[in-house]
């Protein structure tokens, strides 16, 4: 593929993206994330007429006469983690201001006809943020669906195809030239801490000790417990919430996520009473709830 017309032509194919001038420091990625966020907002587009080319657009010329700051969201590095989910915090945006907001607006439309086909709530099939990065990044096929944070193969797998079909149908429809056309992302592998929780897991060792193990605080061990989830992998934690949970509280925890429209536990935290409910007790429930209705 080529670079922009006019003066900022420049040529590469799908393994190596070469740089040149201002920016040489930033890896290939970092420019293809900017690319595509250039092409939501409308400052470049897709060249029909020369394929895989990119060209400025009306908008694109007039803020290179007039340069004004614009915010674009920073692609994370999952490979060098070596994290096939993805690891960012809960609350972070994967891509705040830079998704599609129209394919974003299709996406939360038919997650919320298959929560309701399957009878539970829309954060299960999947999370905001997930559809967020997948109107970013536009995956098409269930495959590239599994890269995105939060999903994982076996969420993919379960709940991707009518997603990755209608992403594909949008993008066709839409003439979006996409990351896949661009650049090919190396497969991510297993991290290996991952693959020690859901062993020791699996031994019902108690959740304090697997932390221990790994020099790991509570809430950083949960996080990582979180994403094992999150991503697909069904986790039975049972042993352990029945040793530190009152099953009436257990209860109410599971019937407050079982009914809300969020899965948001500083809000579950307000909702359900921040003197009678721990956060770590509503991520506990959180985990089981997820396990046993999400995947």
């Amino acid at each position: 593929m080529r670079g922009v017309e006019n003066d900022y032509v420049k040529s590469y194919n799908h393994d190596e993206l070469e740089l040149f001038g201002k920016g040489r420091d930033k890896p290939a990625d970092f420019w293809v994330s900017v690319l595509r966020q250039c092409i939501v907002y409308q400052y470049l587009e897709k060249d029909v007429e020369n394929i895989g080319v990119l060209k400025l657009t009306d908008k694109g010329e007039n803020f290179l006469d007039n340069p004004q700051e614009i915010e674009l969201s920073k692609d994370h590095n999952y490979t060098n983690a070596g994290d096939e989910d993805g690891d960012i915090p809960e609350s972070a945006s994967a891509g705040g201001k830079s998704f599609d907001p129209i394919l974003l607006d299709l996406l939360k439309s038919l997650r919320k006809k298959l929560a309701k086909e399957k009878n539970v709530p829309p954060y299960v099939i999947f999370q905001d943020t997930s559809l967020e990065e997948m109107s970013t990044t536009y995956p098409t096929t269930v495959e590239e669906l599994s890269h995105v944070n939060g999903v994982g193969m076996g969420k993919a797998q379960k709940f991707g195809k009518p997603f990755a079909d209608s992403i594909k149908k949008y993008v066709v429809e839409n003439d979006i030239i996409t990351a896949q056309d661009v650049v090919v992302k190396s497969s991510v592998n297993k991290s290996k801490i991952k693959i020690f929780i859901i062993q020791q897991i699996d031994r019902k060792v108690d959740l304090e000790e697997i932390a221990e193990a790994k020099g790991l605080s509570m809430p950083d061990l949960l996080t990582e417990v979180e994403h094992i989830c999150f991503s697909g992998t069904k986790l039975n934690i049972d042993y352990y919430i029945d040793q530190v949970i009152d099953p009436d509280k257990q209860d109410e925890i599971y019937d407050y996520f079982m009914t809300s429209e969020t899965d948001n536990v500083a809000q579950a935290h307000v909702d359900l009473g921040e003197d009678e409910y721990s956060l770590e007790e509503i991520r506990l429930i959180r985990i089981k709830f997820m396990s046993e209705v999400a995947l």
